[in-house]
């Protein structure tokens, strides 16, 4: 169980650490629950559509690093400025 920074209250954590070995990684198994791990995955498939990322490069990498920080531990989500919600 973690007090989950997204959602402000105690749910189940993560099974084990995303990026194994990076400070953020680690960071997000500490603080994030497993239910608002789901919803930055839905978020990170927006961003890396919008943004056409190739996570094959370092500055991707990089960059959706930065967003995933903003994600959980900064101001939030913030969409790409061209993003249009699709209509069901």
């Amino acid at each position: 169980m973690v007090m989950c920074v997204k959602l402000q209250k105690e749910l189940p954590g993560l099974a084990q650490a995303p990026f194994e070995g990076h400070p953020l990684g680690q960071r997000i198994y500490e603080n994030v629950s497993e239910q608002a791990w789901k919803l930055w995955l839905d978020h990170m498939r927006i961003i890396m559509n919008e943004y056409r990322l190739n996570l094959g490069t370092p500055q991707a990498q990089q960059f959706l690093l930065q967003v995933m920080e903003q994600y959980f531990f900064g101001e939030g989500a913030v969409l790409p400025p061209d993003f249009v919600p699709p209509s069901h």
